[in-house]
């Protein structure tokens, strides 16, 4: 009754707050709506081509969606209350990212707040408002929350989001509760739910601003350049690799691929997906064209080391991950699966360095964890790895990590102790029947015959393979 007393207590406390934080979001919308601007890009004939969102981060500075202003001639941005100023040219373009960085024309009678841009990603849960223009409706104003931040690999983050976006919304802001932009709306995956991506605001800063092109010399580069095309293929495979629809994704990577050869991303990509749909022979082939195109780049290595160790390959999965350590020795993964590779070339004395590189790089590492244990039982050296699973133990208490701790007391001639770990482990798993055959070792070795029959007679009842195992030692 109490617990449904405070409980209830605790909703009646938070209703407030649930309505300030309602209340409050009228005075954020007004103060940040007039930073945020509609794009209108033009052909050579004057004919609109293409409707996006866009938003102020400088006095003169517009940040939208590359795809936004792609091919055309010419663009205005209309602010509030209908007034138009044209865009002087485009000062940086992020390709992978859809960014475009513009400068405009302000009448100096107009001054505009710039949106201040946080670096940090968000935090799931974080409540956001999207400002843009879906389908013409200039100044559409949605909010949501931060669902997820996902990492992809060879691209770095993008932040899934519940507000809706829709055609138009292309380059609106997504702003925080303190009115920072954390993101630019971009990526929508439409295969059953609707799916909803913002480009992280760390990646504007990022861009290289330089001398502005005219919209003229863009078209021109743009007809030339066989990667802009790429690239739109490229942003399309994003979105269903954001998803985790390698199979969706695959096609576009292939084909931006075969568009311009010299797309190092794009092969990289369609290695990686390859790779996660099993066809590691395909992936071998497409994450090798990417470290040619960019052998500074650790990801493709560590591509190629992924479906070499999956074909069995251990050699050359030892080559391309040694190379990716000595491009990036930070990553915990790749030090991870060095040590892995190493195990596999029973060269356990150096898997066991990289196993314990990799938890220095990353503590909470449990794979790492399991094998540096498994890797030290391995070299008989029992205390330490007893030291290792019991660190194991402490973010995975299960019947695997209670089994390991007691075979390690058990090689230690610590029998009596090994008793209650291999319980402990039966606890968790009864029909764990490892660990029954390890404790009816345990009680041969502590003098206690009957209770390793006992064992052997479950063992024996379950048709266990190591039945006959544990009889042999009961009756040798």
């Amino acid at each position: 009754m109490r617990r449904v007393f405070f409980k209830s207590l605790l909703f009646v406390l938070l209703l407030p707050l649930a309505a300030a934080a309602q209340d409050f979001l009228p005075e954020l919308v007004k103060r940040i709506k007039p930073s945020a601007v509609a794009i209108e890009a033009f052909d050579s004939r004057g004919q609109t081509i293409a409707r996006g969102s866009g938003f102020f981060v400088g006095a003169d500075r517009i940040i939208t969606n590359r795809h936004v202003i792609e091919g055309s001639y010419r663009a205005e941005v209309h602010l509030l209350h209908d007034k138009r100023v044209p865009v002087k040219g485009v000062l940086a373009v992020d390709g992978e990212g859809d960014l475009a960085h513009l400068q405009v024309s302000l009448p100096q009678n107009v001054q505009i707040t710039p949106l201040p841009l946080v670096r940090r990603a968000p935090q799931e849960g974080e409540s956001i408002v999207v400002i843009g223009n879906p389908f013409g409706l200039e100044g559409s104003v949605s909010n949501g929350i931060v669902s997820a931040v996902r990492e992809i690999p060879g691209y770095g983050k993008i932040i899934q989001i519940t507000a809706s976006i829709s055609p138009g919304s292309s380059g609106s802001p997504v702003v925080n509760m303190a009115g920072q932009v954390i993101g630019v709306a971009t990526l929508q995956a439409e295969e059953g739910q609707n799916l909803n991506f913002a480009v992280p605001a760390a990646r504007i800063l990022q861009l290289k601003v330089g001398d502005a092109r005219t919209f003229s010399e863009l078209a021109t580069e743009t007809q030339k350049n066989k990667r802009v095309a790429a690239q739109r293929l490229y942003s399309q495979g994003l979105a269903q690799l954001s998803t985790d629809d390698f199979a969706r994704a695959l096609p576009y990577f292939q084909k931006a691929a075969d568009i311009d050869p010299t797309y190092a991303e794009a092969w990289y990509q369609a290695g990686y997906c390859f790779g996660l749909l099993g066809r590691h022979s395909e992936a071998l082939k497409a994450s090798r064209q990417a470290a040619k195109l960019r052998p500074d780049w650790a990801a493709t290595y560590v591509n190629i080391g992924a479906s070499s160790f999956a074909l069995g390959q251990f050699k050359d999965a030892y080559e391309a991950y040694r190379n990716a350590v000595g491009i990036d020795a930070n990553d915990p993964q790749t030090q991870f699966a060095l040590g892995l590779t190493l195990d596999k070339l029973n060269r356990t004395g150096e898997a066991i360095i990289n196993y314990r590189r990799a938890l220095e790089l990353k503590t909470d590492l449990v794979p790492a964890m399991e094998n540096l244990g498994l890797a030290l039982f391995k070299q008989k050296r029992y205390a330490e790895a007893a030291d290792a699973f019991e660190q194991l133990k402490v973010y995975r208490p299960d019947a695997r990590t209670y089994n390991y701790i007691g075979e390690c007391l058990l090689e230690s001639g610590k029998a009596a102790e090994s008793i209650d770990a291999f319980n402990t482990a039966i606890g968790y798993s009864p029909d764990m029947d490892k660990a029954r055959y390890n404790l009816g070792r345990a009680y041969i070795q502590t003098g206690n015959v009957d209770m390793a029959t006992a064992q052997y007679n479950l063992l024996r009842d379950a048709k266990s393979d190591y039945a006959d195992g544990l009889l042999v030692l009961i009756k040798p």
